[in-house]
């Protein structure tokens, strides 16, 4: 509910300060007076977009600030969806800076228009002769019947289970276009594989290849230089074997007469055994090493075809070639076995909507045991506000689509007159009608939803005596189980009022000033007696007023 309200500089009020109570509160005064300034700056809390002419002093900035009693509403989800602090006290700031610049805050922190506009919907739902064409709206419509309905746990898990249904819906189409896709390359990409496959490669291989093919390149050349070094090894005159072995015994000999030759005869004893490995390699690797032509083609043709893929691939290395081979594998299986994915893919949605389907009956079912009781409950108020001859055709049929709250087509059917013909709302209701339907409509979701405060913008104009009366009746019981406003022009119902605010001008050092002040009993007397009679107020005026206020 709205606690307090505080509006600066706005419009022609200069400073504003007023709290507000529970129940039923009343609105008047005289046309000009500035309500609709008062629901001006209002409409801004609720997030409404800020003008600068809105300044009544354009130097200086214009603060509105409510507060709000948040704590049966529900509102902590909606809090950490918007990122606000929550508080049971919530206090929303509006400021227009004088540069045109407008800013908000919720409990002191800086919000969006957005996310303000979300919040406000939550708190106040301000209704004038505008707001009653949501009436013909079907979103609302439905909202009327599954208040009546509960359809509230129902509604929940068929949204939830349909966000599971339209996110497969998207992963089928996802895969139906990469078949589409895929199929086009598929010949490609198996072609390019079956090169990858057949080339057996093996990380490493290309070095191992070119080392092998520059060794059967040159192998007479090879065999030269080993027959050459196997020479210079055993050569008896100067063969580096026979040489370190007469130096090895010169040595022997001379360390047999002093220790200090011996570590020159290990070492040449060393050098001596690190010779003859080389020897028995050298031999080895000569007689192993055969001309082999046909070898040479097999591995000349194996690099030109690993050079050819390295080339076509825009590869570095072997290493990134089994990558590349890898990705295609992947690539050409997904393909293959893609038709197996996508019947799986149709089999889950097609579970998933039996499951919608189920809950979609349930809230079939609800509402069309719902519709009769909403049926006569509006009937029974709009004949109680002089609408005896107004009749409702409601009913829901169920369709193949899933909508956002169901499978159903609504048809909200209405006629004001005995015998006429049933039309929709907005074709078969004048606009005092639609008022009085929206009245009944408010007063009915009270008994089942908490609403947020409602303020009623003049919605009994053109009604008087006991219609008039009526509709104040059915406001102060909607008081009951939430906060109340009504601006109106009829004494009727301004009687009816637990408290009573007055929208006035006055002139303050030759400036025109809008202010709203809390009327007392006695300065009710007058208010209502004024409404009755004009401002010349009669004894019978007053006598009149106080007989409404008791």
């Amino acid at each position: 509910m709205l606690t307090s309200l505080s509006i600066k500089n706005y419009a022609l009020i200069d400073h504003l300060q007023v709290d507000f109570n529970n129940g039923f509160s009343i609105i008047t005064g005289e046309t000009g007076a500035g309500k609709s300034i008062l629901l001006g700056g209002l409409s801004l809390i609720l997030g409404k977009r800020a003008d600068l002419s809105s300044l009544k002093d354009a130097s200086q900035k214009c603060i509105i600030e409510a507060t709000f009693n948040v704590s049966d509403y529900k509102l902590e989800t909606l809090f950490e969806e918007e990122d606000f602090d929550y508080e049971a006290q919530t206090i929303i700031r509006r400021e227009i800076l004088p540069s045109g610049k407008s800013r908000a805050f919720v409990n002191d922190s800086p919000v969006n228009l957005s996310g303000l506009q979300r919040l406000g919907e939550c708190l106040i739902d301000v209704h004038s002769q505008h707001q009653t064409m949501q009436l013909t709206d079907d979103a609302f419509q439905f909202q009327i019947i599954d208040a009546l309905a509960k359809n509230d746990e129902a509604l929940n898990e068929y949204q939830k289970e349909l966000r599971v249904y339209k996110k497969l819906q998207k992963e089928l189409k996802e895969l139906l276009n990469f078949q589409a896709e895929a199929i086009k390359e598929h010949d490609y990409n198996s072609f390019l594989l079956k090169e990858l496959v057949e080339a057996n490669l093996v990380e490493g291989e290309l070095e191992s290849l070119e080392t092998e093919y520059e060794t059967l390149n040159n192998i007479e050349g090879i065999k030269e230089n080993l027959s050459e070094a196997y020479q210079l090894l055993t050569d008896e005159q100067i063969g580096a074997l026979s040489t370190l072995t007469s130096l090895k015994n010169t040595f022997q000999k001379l360390s047999g007469l002093s220790s200090k030759y011996e570590g020159l005869f290990n070492r040449v004893n060393s050098s001596l055994i690190e010779m003859d490995d080389v020897y028995t390699e050298v031999n080895a690797l000569q007689e192993g090493l055969d001309a082999d032509p046909k070898r040479l083609e097999e591995v000349d043709s194996k690099l030109k075809m690993l050079h050819d893929l390295l080339q076509k691939h825009v590869a570095e290395d072997i290493s990134e070639l089994i990558k590349i081979r890898e990705a295609l594998e992947e690539k050409v299986s997904v393909t293959e076995n893609l038709e197996d994915t996508i019947l799986k893919k149709e089999q889950e949605i097609s579970v998933q909507a039996k499951k919608l389907d189920a809950i979609a009956k349930t809230i079939h079912n609800n509402r069309e045991i719902a519709i009769p009781d909403l049926k006569q409950q509006l009937e029974s108020i709009l004949s109680e506000l002089g609408m005896a001859n107004a009749q409702f055709n409601i009913g829901v049929t169920l369709q193949d689509n899933f909508l956002s709250n169901g499978k159903d087509e609504l048809s909200f059917l209405f006629s004001a007159n005995k015998g006429g013909n049933f039309n929709e709302l907005k074709k078969a209701a004048s606009g005092g009608e639609l008022s009085r339907i929206m009245l009944a409509i408010k007063s009915i979701l009270a008994k089942y939803i908490q609403l947020p405060t409602i303020m009623f913008d003049e919605i009994d104009t053109g009604v008087s005596g006991e219609i008039s009366n009526k509709m104040g009746d059915i406001m102060l019981q909607m008081s009951k189980t939430m906060q109340v406003f009504t601006i109106t022009h009829l004494p009727q119902v301004a009687a009816k009022g637990h408290s009573h605010f007055k929208v006035y001008k006055e002139d303050v050092d030759d400036i025109t000033q809008t202010n709203l002040v809390q009327l007392n009993h006695d300065e009710r007397v007058v208010e209502i007696a004024q409404m009755l009679g004009g401002i010349e107020m009669s004894s019978s005026a007053i006598a009149h007023a106080k007989e409404l206020l008791n």
